[in-house]
């Protein structure tokens, strides 16, 4: 049985969330056009502890999401959870940004393309099937019209994140579902850090870094 501490702030969205044994059972995020997250985290963590009336003593382990994302925002969580994984003396869990954003599709009838907006026609974006194991690991893409046609062509292909906008102007194929306005939050995160706590993967607090994905496929001019 464990309390653990729920932290997302690999985008816009600074997100807390505390489960017990995996289950929310507090939370609070704000979604805010700028980043702000040195501001709101720790508000927001003394916020949700206050509300559970969870004594951060009783803490068990802290989970960041790791990315990839913002840089600034992910350099923020990631200290925070260092900080207090230090200070309390408890393991810290890492739980990828794109699988946990993945889970936000409720009982998919295909395949799971979560995507982050990274830059001009550029993502982050990661494949997983309907049971939300991962098929394709997270990489750096630039999309074209052609993007995920192969996926498209078999089954019907769910796109959820911020990188849906511009993914919707390009790919107009009928298997094409698209789920917006979707963020990386917290709350998606508590069953996943919970399997890994069962688990002991816990992650080097001294060494650990954020999953920085820059590399981008270079797509050749068909002119």
């Amino acid at each position: 049985m464990a309390y653990i501490l729920n932290i997302e702030t690999s985008t816009t969205n600074c997100s807390v969330a505390l489960a017990y044994n995996g289950e929310v059972i507090g939370f609070k995020e704000d979604n805010s056009s700028e980043y702000s997250h040195a501001e709101r985290l720790h508000v927001y963590i003394d916020q949700v502890l206050k509300t559970t009336q969870i004594s951060i003593d009783q803490l068990e382990a802290i989970a960041i999401s790791k990315g990839p994302g913002s840089y600034t925002g992910l350099r923020i969580g990631v200290s925070a959870a260092k900080g207090l994984c230090f200070a309390l003396n408890i393991p810290l869990i890492s739980v990828p940004t794109l699988e946990a954003l993945a889970h936000q599709v409720e009982n998919p009838k295909g395949t799971i393309v979560a995507m982050l907006d990274a830059r001009r026609m550029e993502v982050y974006s990661a494949i997983y099937d309907a049971q939300h194991n991962e098929t394709r690991p997270t990489e750096a893409e630039v999309l074209t019209s052609e993007s995920y046609l192969e996926l498209l062509e078999l089954t019907a292909v769910y796109f959820i994140g911020n990188g849906v906008p511009k993914t919707k102007d390009l790919i107009t194929h009928k298997n094409a579902q698209f789920i917006e306005n979707k963020l990386p939050s917290a709350k998606q995160m508590c069953a996943l850090s919970y399997d890994k706590f069962k688990t002991d993967a816990f992650e080097d607090v001294a060494y650990f870094e954020p999953f920085y994905l820059k590399d981008f496929i270079a797509i050749p001019s068909k002119k």
